[in-house]
Formats: structure tokens, sequence, C-alpha cells
């Protein structure tokens, strides 16, 4: 009998896949032999995948870190942004107030009690969102569960 094993190996950049095959004659190798190899192969399997999947993480936290900043941009143009709106709407509302003494204050406090309210409603709806998030990636560990299940199976 001759089973053929092709090795995979996965480079760091995750870009290229090569396959280099080799035979080998298994029909005087014991059961426990061929038990070992096919051990040996899926660790080394799992191993390559491990790396692959370092590999793909990584590229995908680069991008992620550029996004980040790109938002960080627009967060801070954003704020300076709703602070000179800030001042224009109070300086509109002095201006419906008169000219009165306490017309700039006044305006001042109408808008930072707009402003407060906000921050409560938001601050409410993050409170109330976070308590729904659920830190273990459940997904990933029924995955896992069904993977070794199917180890299991195949070792058996």
């Amino acid at each position: 009998m001759v089973v053929e094993v092709s090795e995979q190996s996965y480079p760091p950049s995750g870009a290229v896949r090569t396959t280099s095959p080799r035979t080998r004659d298994v029909s005087d190798a014991s059961v426990g032999e061929i038990v070992g190899q096919v051990t040996a192969d899926l660790s080394k399997l799992m191993r390559q995948e491990l790396e692959l999947a370092k590999a793909e993480i990584k590229a995908e936290v680069s991008k992620g870190g550029k996004a980040a900043g790109m938002l960080g941009g627009a967060g801070g143009a954003g704020y300076f942004a709703v602070l000179f709106l800030s001042l224009t709407v109070m300086f509109a509302l002095a201006e419906l107030f008169g000219e009165g003494p306490g017309a700039h204050a006044l305006a001042a406090l109408v808008v930072t009690v707009l402003y407060g309210i906000a921050a409560a409603v938001l601050y409410l709806r993050g409170r109330r969102e976070l308590q729904n998030v659920s830190p273990t990636p459940t997904q990933t560990v029924e995955t896992l569960k069904e993977d070794v299940q199917w180890a299991k199976a195949r070792n058996s």
C-alpha cells in the first residue's frame, strides 16, 4: 500500500501556499507507526493553521489601526465643528434674548443644558447596550468543541 502525503507550508505573509508531494510505502508500517505519523501530521497541520491565522490577524490589525487613526482624526474635526456650532447657537440665542446684562450667560446656559440632556440620553443607551455585550466568543467555543468531537471520532 502506498500513501501520498503532501506537505503544506504557510509563509508568515499568508500570501503563497506551496505543496510538494512525497510518497511513503506504509505496507510494512505498524498501526502504531501509522497513528503516530497521522498524529504528527495533524500536529504539523495545526501549527501551520495557527501561523496562517497569526499572519491574517496581523494584517487585519494593521488595517484596523489605520482605520482607527482616520476615525480619530474625523472625531477631532467633528469635535471642533460641534464646538463652533455651539458657539454660533449661543451667540444667536444671545441676540434673541436681547442686549441686556446676562444675555450671553443665559444663552450659554441653554446650550449647556441641551448638551447635558444629550449626554444623559447617550449614557443611558450606552449602558444598556454594554449590558448586552458578551465577552466570551461563543461561536468559537462551539466550533472548537465540534473540532474536538470530530478528532475523537476520527481517532476511534
